[in-house]
Parts: C-alpha cells; structure tokens; sequence
C-alpha cells in the first residue's frame, strides 16, 4: 500500500502524530507525510516516514493564504502523481478534515479515513469518533488501528525521531544543564519576558547551568531572557535543538513544539501551560513530566492565541521557585536516564 498521512499545522503537532505514522509504516510499502510549511521540519524527523510534502491548509494555517483555484488545481495534480492506495487525515479536535477529503476525492484516492464529528457524505470511507479527552497522540493512532495498522512489536507508542542526532557539544559543552525555552508559537501560551527571564535567574540560582533556547524569530526574546546563560536563540536547526535537549537533564518549556521534541527524545519536561487548550490533550507525553500554570483561570478552553486576562495570571503568576523544585524533582528521575550525547 501507498499511504498519505496528512497533519497539516504546528510542528508539536506533527511530532504527537509520530505513534500514528509508525503504525501505518509497519503496513504500508510507502508513507508520505503531507504537512503545512510550519510543520514540515518536524515531519522529516519522523521514523517510518518515505516521503514529505507540504502545502498551506487555508482551514488550517493561523495567516492563511487566499484560496485560488490556480493553487488548489496544482496542489490537487500533485497529490494524484502519487497513486495513493488510501488516506488518513489527522486533524485536532477543534479542526475538520473534510476539506481535505473533498481535495483527496479529487486527486483520485480511493479511501480516506478521519476523525470527524461532522456529516462527511460520501468524503469519507472511515468516519472514526473518539469518546473522552485522551491525549493527542493516542487519539490520533486510534484512527490508524480503525484502519487496520498497528505498531509494530516493541514499539511502546512514545515519541520519537530519526537518530543519530547531530553533535552539539561543541555548543553547550560537557557540564550537565538545563534548557529553558521560553517561546510559544503564540503568545498567550508564554510567560512574559520578565518573568521568564526571573525564572532563568531562578534555575541559575539554585545551582543549574541554564541554557536558553528558541528559534531565530525568538531570538530578541531568548537575549532578554538568557541574562548570563548560555543563549543559543537561532543557533539551531530542529535537529541541532533536538540533540540539545536530549542532553539535558530537564526541559522547561510552554506548551510548544520544543516541549513536545524533548519528548520525542526522552528528556524530562516541567511544562509551563496555559489552560487556552487542555492539558490533558496536549501536555508532554510519553516522559516524566509536571505541569504548571493555573489550569482554571479564565483563559480555560479559550484557545485564544493572546492572553484575553489582564495580567496573565495563569503563568505570570507562577513562582520562579515552584519551577526551579519542578526541576530538582524531573532532575532526580534524569539522573536515572541512560547518557544520549
């Protein structure tokens, strides 16, 4: 069989999709991943992936583009080069698939499976429903057993990426740390600047060599942030950031991508969440892990992409000390992890 598994946003959100690939791996001759442009670095570290190509969901995408029929035309013959044999679209809850679908039909794929509460006519071959708030990555592979695709034997259903990873000594050396990364795709799943930066002279304080992440547009952030630690704001690929993370002893982070990848490769995660989503869906899975935020301030199940509180309180309210004892206890449970760099 010729698979498309499509997650078309985030690059956390491609990461939580790995379970669900894999399966579809261990029976299919071919995997393509089709992901939006934010998600694709992600996807090309996914195990059991043959192939990623990329297109811009206008659904999906938080600035989406306009929709022509020239784009759509050309996104529609390219996925009909491929012959697929079927299809599984993977979507958050709050998400329809059914666009998809209709583009899929068009392009000559014979079979389509998603999670879909809404009515899908005839787009749909598997309509799958999932009962509860299970998390992400678990909801998502229960489509790809509805579809007859399994892990495979002593795959525990974790996170993972591609190794080996790139040598990083060179830039965090060989003293034990922890990362901090202080960014979030948006900003109401962030702290402040001040307090993140408080919380990084916090760790520092209690006797941690801190190291300070965040991609090349964070940069400005993870300078203010970083104060005497070590900041590698844009000095890193997603592959180079996974290695660092998989060398620290703990990972804190908001709920975003980096938190997710520390994941993947098996570092302890103290998550700074904000309630705009849930928890329990979408906080660090598969390693050891505390959360942290007030999980019922007003902000709860808003998904709102800027704080909609005045001050937020449900992570600048968080004491630079309750995060510095989240770490002494994840530090415990790393000290028992094998070394990885």
């Amino acid at each position: 069989m010729n698979v498309l598994v499509a997650r078309m946003d985030n690059l956390g959100d491609v990461l939580l999709a790995g379970p669900c690939v894999r399966a579809v791996a261990a029976g299919a001759d071919r995997v393509v991943l089709l992901t939006g442009p934010r998600g694709r670095a992600a996807g090309e570290l996914l195990p059991g992936v043959d192939e990623v190509i990329s297109w811009c969901a206008p659904w999906i995408d938080p600035e989406p583009p306009p929709v022509t029929q020239e784009d759509t035309d050309a996104f529609v013959r390219h996925l009909r080069e491929f012959s697929f044999d079927a299809a599984l679209i993977l979507t958050s809850f709050h998400q329809s698939p059914l666009p998809l679908a209709l583009l899929l039909r068009m392009a000559g794929v014979p079979w389509i499976g998603a999670v879909c509460e809404d009515y899908p006519g005839s787009l749909l071959d598997l309509r799958h429903r999932v009962p509860g708030d299970p998390p992400e990555p678990v909801r998502m592979l229960s489509l790809a057993e509805e579809a007859g695709f399994s892990l495979p034997p002593g795959d525990d259903g974790g996170l993972a990426i591609r190794e080996p990873l790139p040598p990083v000594d060179g830039l965090v050396g060989d003293e034990r740390y922890v990362v901090f990364h202080p960014a979030a795709s948006v900003p109401a799943r962030q702290p402040s600047a001040d307090r993140s930066a408080a919380i990084a002279r916090a760790l520092s304080d209690a006797g941690h060599r801190v190291v300070v992440t965040g991609s090349p547009s964070e940069s400005t952030l993870t300078k203010e942030v970083a104060g005497d630690a070590l900041d590698l704001g844009g000095r890193t690929g997603l592959a180079e950031l996974a290695a660092v993370l998989a060398g620290a002893d703990v990972v804190v982070a908001p709920n975003t991508g980096p938190a997710h990848l520390a994941a993947a490769v098996g570092t302890p995660v103290v998550s700074l969440f904000a309630p705009v989503v849930p928890a329990s869906r979408w906080a660090p899975y598969g390693v050891p892990s505390e959360v942290l935020g007030d999980q019922h301030a007003a902000c709860k199940g808003s998904r709102a992409r800027v704080c909609p509180v005045p001050g937020h309180p449900c992570l600048d309210r968080l004491a630079p000390d309750a995060v510095v004892d989240a770490v002494a206890r994840l530090s415990r449970v790393s000290s028992r992890r094998p070394a990885r760099r």
